[in-house]
């Protein structure tokens, strides 16, 4: 989401991770342009939501600059007019807003070109849960403990989770961003990039400023537009930002109980189940067939206990619940089975290597150990060209993938899953080097 913000730590604290996003909820958006985002994923990448906008240090997707001019700018600011007053935003509240704003060349020029591979499952895991952000989590557990219990019993999130977001986000509050969000997201929308979404957004900011959280001044965030201590969007802080202490403002961006009852209202709106897990580590047994598992289908904690399925750490299955079962890295990876909360995590971002650091940060706060599975370091990934070239097949030979853009989410995997099934092949649904080569020579 992107919503507070609150610097803590005499050094400078570790840069937190943007995953890609295409659609957002808080932030809904911005991590869409980074590539950081994207991270984790051939394997695993799809989207954005809260966190969304959160690009502070991201690289974008290139924007249509040529023939944007200072002009220009004025005159397409006018012509938001209509859609602002029609959403409710004053005269006085427009003009103030955008008093002074001047085109922000910075988001009209390609920041830099897409880099050939993303990262695998494991590097972004590695990257995101560090020794300093785990310590660092378990300091501000301990420094809003009375906070994080309240809030949890209010809203039934994990409090480890609405940390990890913080953590993942903005490294608790270490880098929130200072450009002007006004200034930001009228750059992009005038740059063409998502037109109406970032004039949406801009709209959106206009009225946090009219209902009084914040004064153009403040209303700061990432270069994309994400703001506060998780980073929300403009429209996802107007439909879940929260005012825990009652001061008569939601302020995501310098008041910490704020912004982690504001995550916590999020993620809660998008269906989080009180009292489960957001998944967890299991090792299979011998001979465990993958393939009548498909990932769309959730089975209770039984069933998966009476397929052998055990927990690592050597505690019990839950006593109720469902999940379903995932190999990020394929057979030669880890094995986890997932609830639908990490599903909501996904609201926050939709790339599956966010929500698995998202996940595992929060229960390393909570002081588990790492994971236990081997990582196929050793692994080549798809590039994200190879990705696409891998979606264009399986669409070739009939299996659905949806939109062709080298980023897998669980429609790809359930596509490769099917394919593998099909040649004869273990159907851990994993993209890899050889799933590419097969399917290159299926007729």
């Amino acid at each position: 989401m992107r919503l507070f913000r609150k610097k803590i730590a005499m050094r400078r604290p570790e840069a937190p991770l943007q995953p890609w996003r295409p659609e957002f909820a808080p932030g809904q958006f911005i991590r869409c342009m980074a590539l950081i985002g994207l991270a984790g994923a051939v394997i695993f990448a799809s989207g954005l939501r809260p966190a969304q906008a959160n690009t502070a240090g991201q690289k974008t997707a290139k924007p249509q600059a040529a023939g944007k001019t200072e002009a220009g700018f004025r005159a397409y600011l006018d012509s938001i007019w209509p859609h602002a007053q029609a959403a409710g935003v004053t005269r006085a509240t427009f003009d103030n807003a955008l008093r002074g704003v001047t085109l922000d060349q910075r988001v009209l020029k390609p920041m830099s070109s897409q880099a050939e591979f993303v990262k695998p499952i494991w590097g972004y895991i590695n990257g995101a849960v560090t020794t300093q952000r785990i310590e660092k989590g378990r300091e501000m557990a301990r420094a809003y403990q009375s906070v994080l219990a309240d809030v949890e019993q209010r809203y039934g999130v994990d409090r480890h989770v609405v940390l990890a977001v913080w953590g993942m986000e903005t490294s608790y509050g270490g880098f929130t961003g200072k450009n002007s969000v006004i200034r930001s997201l009228a750059s992009h929308a005038y740059a063409g990039h998502r037109e109406e979404f970032f004039r949406n957004e801009l709209i959106g900011a206009m009225l946090i400023i009219q209902q009084g959280h914040a004064s153009p001044d403040t209303l700061t965030g990432s270069w994309a537009g994400a703001m506060g201590q998780t980073q929300f969007m403009p429209t996802s802080f107007l439909k879940h930002a929260v005012d825990y202490d009652r001061d008569g403002r939601k302020d995501i961006w310098s008041n910490v109980p704020d912004a982690l009852a504001s995550t916590a209202n999020y993620l809660a709106a998008f269906g989080w189940q009180r009292g489960q897990p957001w998944g967890f580590e299991v090792a299979l047994p011998a001979g465990f067939d993958i393939s009548g598992h498909d990932p769309m289908e959730f089975r209770p904690f039984s069933y998966w206990a009476s397929k052998g399925l055990r927990r690592p750490s050597g505690a019990a299955m839950p006593g109720s619940g469902s999940a379903t079962i995932m190999l990020p890295a394929g057979r030669n990876g880890p094995a986890f089975l997932l609830t639908q909360n990490f599903r909501v995590i996904k609201e926050y971002n939709r790339s599956n290597a966010y929500a698995f650091g998202v996940g595992h940060l929060g229960e390393r706060i909570a002081g588990a150990g790492p994971i236990q599975g081997a990582w196929p370091t050793g692994e080549k990934p798809l590039s994200t060209a190879q990705a696409m070239e891998l979606q264009r097949n399986l669409a070739r030979l009939g299996f659905n993938v949806g939109k062709i853009d080298g980023k897998f989410g669980d429609q790809v995997t359930a596509a490769v899953r099917a394919y593998q099934k099909k040649a004869g092949v273990v159907a851990d649904g994993y993209p890899s080097q050889a799933v590419l080569q097969q399917v290159r020579n299926a007729r």
